[in-house]
């Protein structure tokens, strides 16, 4: 992948206004110029960051199922939300975590960063893995939040992703990135040890 194409697939913004204003997002409308000189209008999302956390206790996850609007049912996904400007990704998955779970993490390690869709958000997601689990039985959820903490075998998720409940693509990113942060710290006590 050379730098020196991207001169060849960038697009230049000439205008932008915001066409419809919500309190979590501003839908955008640009007109941008392809580097060959043709025009076109597209519309954006912008909207604040994202923090989830992927909490890991005793080989489960934590997780939580809610209703969801946009598809009119329930899900099971990571904890997780909007990463207030006061806050540090760390800090942010910290508070969802225990906003949505009653768990405190003793330990809180970024394993990725994101973009929901590049097509249509300009914000960024970051996965953080909680560990160290401490439970507090409280919940502190958002007036308009309805949700049930769930403790999942890490197997049982990773095997029912992709159908039922596990249908949100953050889940299978949050897998994913857990995947690779636990594979890498294991080549690495190998490495270590041997």
């Amino acid at each position: 992948m050379s730098r020196e194409s991207d001169e060849a697939l960038c697009w230049k913004v000439l205008s932008e206004k915001t066409i419809l204003h919500h309190r979590i997002m501003d839908f955008v409308e640009k007109e941008e110029v392809a580097p060959d000189g043709l025009n076109g209008r597209y519309v954006s999302i912008k909207t604040k960051d994202w923090v989830i956390a992927v909490p890991v206790r005793d080989g489960k996850f934590v997780m939580v199922r809610q209703w969801r609007h946009g598809m009119e049912g329930i899900t099971v996904e990571f904890p997780g939300g909007v990463q207030e400007r006061d806050e540090t990704p760390e800090s942010g998955a910290a508070r969802e975590l225990f906003e949505e779970t009653g768990y405190r993490a003793g330990r809180i390690t970024v394993i990725g960063r994101c973009n929901p869709n590049p097509a249509i958000y300009d914000n960024t997601i970051t996965f953080v893995l909680a560990e160290d689990l401490t439970p507090t039985n409280e919940l502190h959820t958002d007036e308009d939040e309805y949700l049930e903490p769930v403790e999942l075998p890490v197997d049982e998720v990773i095997a029912s992703f992709g159908s039922g409940e596990f249908c949100n693509s953050f889940v299978g990113t949050g897998i994913a990135l857990y995947l690779r942060h636990t594979r890498l710290a294991e080549a690495a006590e190998e490495k270590r040890n041997g």
